[in-house]
């Protein structure tokens, strides 16, 4: 039985990791503070990444899964303390491209500041940095707008809610700013891949291989409660961010070596519509934002 050591383990992203592999049969360890209710089946290590000292000595893990690195000290601090492994793979981010530079963005683009990411982009450089200086032969994979089951941030949950009470959907001008998602099960499928195939490649874009407008995207949210949405089309000069739940930025990931691993993808209705299923029997794990005091004192 292989073992994995999942870095957070209780919340989105590293939750539903730490899940799945367990599903898949292996040994799935989790180092967190224990603050959280934990996936059934896991090993608890209960540790803040900071201060592990002797916690992981005599361990060996076949797949460090590394989700909770967002600064160069978070990979110091776990690297040093790591006693045997054999993959690691970090999960960073595409706010690490800058705005303004070339699209769709290469693995091989120039990295920098992003104004609407701002600290959290470069934070997430300096990762990077760091995990391929003490471990050159990491792998590391930058997803766009992560989607489904377990998703704790308010994204697809609001248009559910707004599509659960018949509202109406307040959308940025037309509905024509193009996203790109990412469905949480094919970012661990892609791992998988990873393991089985220890490609030459170390760094990899992931993500979906179209990009969607905001309009047909609210369209599929709706439609996973077999409702259509009555578009109300915002075009007053407010930040967006105030009744939607993306930045007013389009980007698109050039995911071509993703493809060799993981040719086929879940399709974006079928991601939605599991994330759905989820959001109804766990309405309080989502962080909710207030769109919709927003949408009533100044958009009405």
């Amino acid at each position: 039985m292989k073992t994995v050591l999942v870095t957070g383990g209780t919340v989105f992203v590293s939750k539903y990791a730490a899940a799945y592999f367990l599903k898949q049969g292996y040994d799935v360890y989790v180092l967190n503070r224990n603050t959280k209710t934990q996936v059934e089946g896991v090993t608890l290590i209960q540790a803040d990444r900071h201060n592990l000292e002797n916690r992981l000595k005599g361990l060996h893990f076949d797949l460090v899964l590394d989700v909770t690195a967002y600064k160069a000290s978070d990979i110091t601090c776990l690297v040093e303390a790591l006693d045997s492994f054999d993959t690691y793979i970090m999960i960073s981010s595409s706010s690490v491209y800058p705005e303004n530079g070339p699209q769709p963005f290469l693995e091989t683009s120039q990295v920098g500041e992003n104004k609407f990411w701002g600290q959290y982009g470069l934070d997430k450089i300096a990762a990077e940095k760091r995990l391929l200086e003490l471990v050159p032969e990491a792998y590391i994979l930058r997803p766009p707008y992560l989607y489904g089951s377990m998703n704790n941030v308010y994204r697809e949950a609001f248009v559910f809610d707004c599509a659960k009470d018949d509202l109406p959907f307040y959308l940025p001008r037309h509905g024509e700013l193009k996203l790109q998602f990412f469905y949480i099960k094919d970012l661990c499928r892609m791992m998988e891949a990873i393991i089985e195939k220890r490609p030459a490649e170390h760094l990899y874009n992931v993500g979906n291989t179209e990009v969607i407008s905001t309009r047909q995207w609210v369209k599929l949210c709706y439609a996973c409660s077999n409702k259509i949405p009555e578009f109300i089309e915002v075009f007053d000069e407010v930040d967006q961010r105030n009744y939607f739940s993306f930045y007013d930025y389009e980007f698109f990931l050039d995911v071509k070596r993703q493809e060799k691993l993981l040719p086929e993808l879940t399709p974006l209705e079928i991601g939605l519509k599991e994330s759905y299923t989820w959001c109804e029997n766990h309405v309080f794990d989502v962080k909710k934002k207030p769109f919709f005091d927003y949408i009533e004192k100044h958009l009405k």
